[in-house]
C-alpha cells in the first residue's frame, strides 16, 4: 500500500456527520410542532413592542407633506440639495425607460415637486 490509510479517519467524520443530523432530527420532531404553533403570537407581540415600520395603505388623492416625505423616504423638512440627491437616485431605479413603474415615477416626481414647493415658501 503507497501512502497512509485514511479509510478510518473518513468513518468516523460520516459517524460524527450522522450523529449529528440525527440530534438536528430528533431536536426538530420535538421541538418544531411547538415553536411553529406559538410563531404567529409571537410575532404579534415583537410587532407590538417594536412597532411595524411599514407604510400601510397607497397613495392619498390629494399629495401632503407627510405623503411627499414618506415617498421620497426622507424628512418633509429636508434640503433643497437632499430633495434633488435622493429623487435623483429614485428616479434612477424606478424609471420607466428602465422597466420602472410609469405611475410611481408620477408620484416621485410629484413628491419631489411638493418638497421643493415648501422648501421655496
Amino acid at each position: 500500500m503507497l501512502g497512509p490509510d485514511l479509510s478510518s479517519g473518513i468513518n468516523a467524520e460520516y459517524g460524527a456527520a450522522g450523529l449529528a443530523l440525527l440530534g438536528v432530527g430528533f431536536v426538530g420532531s420535538r421541538y418544531g410542532p411547538r415553536i411553529k404553533n406559538s410563531w404567529p403570537k409571537m410575532e404579534k407581540q415583537l410587532q407590538g413592542l417594536i412597532g411595524d415600520s411599514r407604510y400601510k395603505g397607497g397613495f392619498q388623492s390629494d399629495m401632503d407633506k407627510y405623503e411627499a416625505g414618506k415617498i421620497l423616504g426622507i424628512s418633509s423638512n429636508s434640503s433643497q440639495k437632499r430633495i434633488k440627491d435622493v429623487h435623483k437616485k429614485l428616479m434612477f431605479q424606478n424609471h420607466p425607460d428602465r422597466g420602472g413603474s410609469p405611475y410611481l415615477a408620477t408620484k416621485i416626481n410629484e413628491a419631489k415637486d411638493y418638497l421643493e414647493k415648501q422648501a421655496n415658501q
